[in-house]
């Protein structure tokens, strides 16, 4: 077991590969905050048609997550990820060389077809091709990959905001990535399971003698080998219909349930609107916000790593339950800050001068702050010849609260980067069988990409009507029920097989699951007799 800890060269350069799709998925969804920055100057855009731009890679990740689940079945894990490098390369050089509104948005819905297949199979992948005692660390080096991807897109957004057209350099730099991983697949393995599936049993023999190395026993190979055709002949499920069975409908309404709270935390808002959020916050002007943006991408990144070096030793219920309550109280927290700032006042007044307070006048497109005066006029005001955008001149109440803002931001985003940002991805590699794992993948994913899409396009209009703190406060309580349902309905998986992580699902009723399950083999039909009573000898465990 000591080696199995150690995977060998060989599982490390395979994860390298794969995780390119995480970093395209991080860079293709990072990089449009600073590209649109530029390119609404440049076309003259409505802010209808940047809403259009920013969720045209939603939308296309929706679709490509939810179909690429019967694809990854029908053709393998390795085909799919082949054909999302190649959408990539589509995708990112009609960007470049778009010459119209229409032909950019048909690039990024092309880009989000690849990012939504990628950030499917790539968790499952790796999930399906890890030794289990670290399966928990190689799944979430795709979620590294992810915020990497997300950070250098910040920091080439950063360097090429002055550069003459330097956002179609934005866009072609992320095609170099797809190419060096199209160059990568000819010695990358299609899942074992899958060649097992196929009745190549040789060949996946020999790429799991890879994995886990020479040091370990050929028994345990074996074993592994065992435990796949088990399953195979128990799970009895490869059509969508089978989702509704009880043994597959309880672990994905989890799944669909992670990947909502992931979204409806509110996360996203921080990453697509993080410069608006600090000019909310005080940060008026771009090269500050900018640079505070690529603070928080890169504590996600860290925090991320830190995941990554406990998760298999923590658990991933626990680290769950840990980010649930660090977010809540972050979010809270930033909600008080921007009373200090904002004020808890709607962004919708009639007239410049009812906003009492620079951040609060700041966010609307009418208005102007006049430092001198201490007032809120009119855009173009003749009364005032020192209107601005900015928000320097301010007391130091509010910039005591402009400070606990980013602090509060930064600590919700380090808690989000350790637990509700990667074990969703990790679970739901983990918690399907076999036969319906892609399958119930991609419902998974496109639920992630639906939620994603509602949050990023409400949150602006949420502040301007429920005020900024209000949102936050909404985004806590959503985070407050989602704790209740980790608590009574994710169990822990760590240390399992892929095969066995199924068992944990039996039974019925409402429990927490405090501890992992004493797994015993039971047939998905006695499973689903068994569904209304769950004995103590009945194989389930208690919990």
């Amino acid at each position: 077991m000591a080696a199995a800890n150690r995977p060998p060269k060989f599982v490390y350069f395979v994860v390298f590969c794969i995780t390119i799709g995480g970093l395209l998925f991080g860079y293709d969804t990072g990089v449009i905050s600073g590209a649109l920055v530029v390119i609404k100057d440049d076309w003259h855009l409505t802010n209808t048609q940047q809403e259009f731009i920013v969720g045209g890679t939603t939308l296309g990740a929706i679709v490509g997550g939810l179909f690429s689940g019967y694809f990854a079945d029908r053709w393998g894990r390795r085909v799919i990820t082949c054909l999302s490098s190649i959408v990539f390369i589509v995708g990112a050089l009609i960007m470049t060389f778009s010459s119209h509104y229409s032909v950019l948005i048909a690039g990024r819905v092309v880009v989000g077809l690849a990012v939504g297949a990628a950030s499917m199979v790539v968790p499952i992948y790796i999930g399906e091709l890890a030794p289990k005692e670290v399966r928990g660390r190689l799944v979430t080096l795709n979620v590294l990959a992810i915020t990497g991807g997300q950070l250098i897109a910040y920091l080439i957004a950063w360097a090429l905001a002055d550069v003459h057209n330097g956002w179609r350099w934005m866009f072609a730099v992320s095609a170099f990535p797809a190419v060096v991983q199209l160059c990568c697949l000819p010695w990358l393995p299609e899942s074992p399971r899958v060649l097992i599936r196929r009745g190549q049993e040789e060949k996946a023999r020999a790429i799991l003698r890879r994995v886990y190395g020479s040091k370990v026993p050929e028994s345990l190979v074996e074993d592994e080998l065992a435990s796949v055709h088990q399953s195979m002949r128990t799970e009895n499920a490869s059509k969508y219909r089978d989702l509704l069975r009880t043994i597959n409908l309880r672990p994905l309404l989890v799944a669909c349930m992670l990947q909502l709270m992931q979204q409806f935390s509110g996360f996203n808002t921080a990453m697509y609107y993080s410069a608006t959020i600090l000019k909310m916050a005080g940060f008026s002007s771009t090269k500050s916000a900018t640079q505070f943006s690529i603070a928080i991408a890169a504590t996600n990144m860290i925090m991320t790593i830190v995941a990554i070096l406990i998760i298999d030793r923590f658990g991933r219920r626990r680290l769950l339950l840990v980010s649930f309550v660090g977010m809540i109280v972050g979010l809270v927290l930033l909600g008080i800050a921007f009373i200090f700032i904002v004020g808890l006042v709607k962004i919708t007044k009639d007239s410049c001068v009812e906003y009492v307070k620079c951040g609060a006048c700041a966010l609307d497109d009418r208005c102007r702050w006049s430092p001198g005066s201490m007032i809120c006029a009119n855009e173009g005001n003749s009364m005032y010849g020192d209107l601005t955008t900015s928000c320097e001149s301010i007391t130091t109440r509010d910039k005591a609260g402009t400070w606990m803002a980013l602090a509060s931001l930064i600590f919700y985003v380090a808690l989000y980067a350790v637990g509700l940002g990667n074990v969703p991805w990790l679970v739901q590699s983990e918690i399907f069988a076999q036969g319906i794992r892609s399958k119930a993948g991609s419902i998974a994913t496109a639920t992630n990409w639906t939620s994603n899409f509602i949050v990023s396009v409400t949150f602006l209009t949420m502040t301007l009507h429920i005020t900024a703190s209000g949102t936050f406060w909404l985004y806590a309580g959503i985070l407050l029920v989602g704790l209740c349902l980790v608590y009574l309905f994710v169990p822990e998986t760590k240390g399992l097989k892929l095969e066995d992580v199924q068992q944990l699902f039996m039974g019925g009723g409402i429990r927490a699951y405090r501890k992992r399950a004493n797994v015993v083999p039971k047939t998905v039909d006695e499973i689903d007799e068994n569904a209304g009573s769950l004995s103590p000898s009945g194989g389930g465990g208690r919990y």
